[in-house]
């Protein structure tokens, strides 16, 4: 990778962290002096905008305090690499959607205030494709909630990433449980994405896979939340998901990455309990408010898999959204996933390990 690319992507995937934030994970935590070159672009880029921060909350803490985000929410779940990213730029491309984009998870304590700027610095140095995959973005691609959030607070599953020899660790205190303080940057941030994407748009859509084991919470905070839970084939997400770290992992990480085989067991472990919360707190969710997708459906017909969403959570405006959905459905069709395969170990871990598990409904 080129290195001024490697520091955009680095940039975008984990910079302008809030400067008390990395503080306190690089105090929770022990980084590796050999990963030391992955904190340079964090700690720059949250100090430079720290001043600009603290401006933003003054100029805009009395709307933060007042505004009200819609509380029917789309939300978009599943475990990671089942499609969740493609239904969300679905979705997003409704014009009447509302949701959070780059310019603001790249940087929310900042993100209102330079709003024109940062999608202007962005469409200038962001790279044509993420850098787990080969997935397209801009500046205004929507964009899940954890990557702004982990600008906010270290209480987020993106700590394991930042820290991966603490994953299981992160992803037990911060996904399968949550703080007082995840719980409040989470409101806020909700109001920054309304703040900085709902003006004229008439309903909200999140997405974030590790809000699959958080259904308690979102219930409790947008009490008529409407939910879609993407489903795929365990073995072809795990498998996914263990590249996906990987790479991250080896862009801004602040640890070694595992290898192969210890991700292999600790993303399985994961998988089944993020599913298993989810199976725990399901009933909690109202009759009409939640529909499961098929990931082979959605990639097959995007078009009659987003329309069946529409009708049976009452979202409204099918019509005038068919679109730009069908838009952004033919764009994706020149998409062409990264080949993904794991060393023959860990693929063989992998398959014992799912052959032992009971299904999820």
């Amino acid at each position: 990778m080129h290195p001024l690319q490697r520091c955009s992507d680095q940039f975008v995937a984990g910079g302008c962290i809030r400067p008390s934030v990395l503080a306190q994970a690089l105090r929770f935590y022990k980084p590796h002096w050999r990963c030391g070159l992955n904190a340079v672009i964090p700690v720059l880029s949250g100090l430079l905008l720290e001043p600009l921060a603290w401006l933003q909350t003054a100029l805009y803490s009395r709307r933060l305090a007042t505004i009200q985000p819609p509380d029917d929410p789309v939300v978009v779940i599943g475990h990671w690499r089942s499609g969740t990213t493609y239904l969300h730029q679905l979705l997003a491309s409704d014009p009447a959607a509302a949701t959070a984009r780059n310019a603001l998870t790249v940087a929310p304590q900042v993100g209102l205030l330079l709003k024109p700027w940062i999608v202007g610095f962005l469409n200038r140095i962001i790279s044509a494709h993420r850098p787990i995959d080969a997935v397209p973005w801009s500046a205004l691609d929507p964009q899940e909630d954890e990557l702004g959030l982990v600008r906010l607070t270290l209480d987020t599953n993106m700590a394991g990433v930042a820290f991966p020899r603490c994953y299981p660790r992160c992803f037990r205190r911060y996904v399968l449980a949550s703080t007082a303080a995840f719980r409040r940057e989470l409101a806020r941030f909700t109001k920054l994405t309304w703040l900085h994407d709902g003006a004229g748009k008439t309903h909200l859509v999140i997405k974030n896979s590790a809000h699959t084991a958080r259904i308690p919470l979102l219930l409790q905070l947008y009490p008529k939340a409407r939910f879609v839970l993407l489903k795929r084939d365990p073995i072809a997400s795990i498998r996914s998901l263990v590249q996906v770290k990987q790479r991250l992992g080896g862009l801004m990480g602040f640890q070694a990455v595992p290898d192969q085989l210890q991700q292999v067991e600790e993303t399985v472990a994961a998988h089944a309990e993020l599913m298993g919360a989810f199976t725990a707190s399901r009933a909690q969710i109202p009759p009409g408010r939640l529909v499961e997708v098929a990931y082979t459906d959605l990639v097959a017909s995007p078009i009659t898999t987003v329309e069946r969403i529409y009708r049976n959570l009452g979202i409204a405006g099918w019509q005038q959204a068919r679109a730009a959905i069908q838009a952004r459905a033919t764009q994706a069709r020149t998409y062409r996933p990264s080949p993904v395969q794991l060393e023959a170990a860990a693929e063989q871990r992998l398959q014992e390990l799912i052959a032992q598990q009971p299904p999820h409904s």
